[in-house]
C-alpha cells in the first residue's frame, strides 16, 4: 500500500493486492492480483476502490501527471469526478 495523495478533502492510496510477504507460505493455486486505487472523500466519509479497467484509466491519468505536473485544483477536480462513485462508508478496522 502506498499513499499517493492527501489533502483536506481527499486521500488516494495505491494498493498492491496479493503482494507476497517474505514470511508467508506460497499459495497452492495462483491468485488473481487485484491491484487498484482507493479514493477517500473526507467530506462525505465515503470511499471507492478502483480496480480493473477503472484502475487502468486512473493509472493513465497519473502517468499524464508525471509528464505535466498538475495544480492542486486540477487534482481535486479530477478526484471530485470519482467521488460520485464513492458509496461505501469509511470504517476503521
Amino acid at each position: 500500500m502506498q499513499l499517493l495523495y492527501d489533502s483536506e478533502s481527499f486521500v488516494v492510496v495505491q494498493i498492491h493486492a496479493n503482494a507476497p510477504e517474505d514470511s508467508a507460505p506460497r499459495p497452492a493455486a495462483p491468485q488473481l492480483a487485484r491491484h487498484g486505487y482507493e479514493i477517500v472523500d473526507k467530506r462525505s466519509g465515503k470511499q471507492v476502490y478502483l480496480d480493473g479497467s477503472w484502475a487502468e484509466m486512473f493509472q493513465q491519468r497519473l502517468s499524464g501527471w508525471e509528464k505535466h505536473t498538475p495544480t492542486q485544483e486540477e487534482v481535486e477536480d479530477t478526484l471530485e469526478g470519482y467521488s460520485g462513485l464513492a458509496n461505501t462508508p469509511v470504517s476503521l478496522h
